[in-house]
């Protein structure tokens, strides 16, 4: 495992497992929502994201977490291994939520400078909604550009547990 690509709903433990795995394999770590976002929630338009990304999934090795399907073409293809994290909707959401309450007006490392952690209704609407609007999208993308890489559908803590175990 040398380029892994994480994908799955926000809360689901896509950052926790990048940092494990970049500790575990010594793997260089992008997270793109920090490539996305700019200062005060300001997003990129895609012709400032692509590049960035495609700089990123350039490198000899790396892990790259986010889901942005506009760049499944730049970042599959090179991946080795697939991670799809696919937990339950509530656990998701429950952790959005806690992580909004704990981290409020802070920044996380996993994303922009400058974009603090807030209550954002449309962002836990984008939770709830992810497995009709968004899954296809990985299956697509997965099916498309991804089907060389090995693919890890991780539904559960156990399964990621599980997974890091046997790393």
């Amino acid at each position: 495992m040398q380029r892994i690509a994480i994908l799955g709903c926000s809360g689901g433990g896509k950052s926790t497992l990048t940092r494990a795995l970049a500790k575990k394999l010594n793997l260089p770590v992008t997270h793109l929502d920090v490539l996305w976002w700019k200062p005060g929630w300001v997003e990129s338009t895609l012709e400032e994201f692509r590049p960035r990304v495609a700089a990123a999934a350039a490198q000899e090795s790396w892990i790259i977490d986010g889901n942005f399907s506009s760049t499944y073409d730049l970042r599959l293809p090179r991946a080795d291994t697939i991670i799809w994290i696919d937990q339950p909707r509530r656990v998701c959401l429950r952790r959005a939520l806690w992580r909004m309450a704990t981290h409020f007006g802070t920044n996380r490392p996993d994303l922009a400078p400058g974009c603090p952690e807030k209550f954002d209704m449309e962002f836990y609407r984008y939770i709830w909604n992810f497995k009709r609007d968004s899954e296809p999208n990985i299956v697509n993308g997965i099916a498309k550009f991804g089907s060389k890489a090995k693919l890890f559908r991780l539904r559960s803590d156990k399964d990621i547990e599980d997974f890091l175990r046997r790393v």
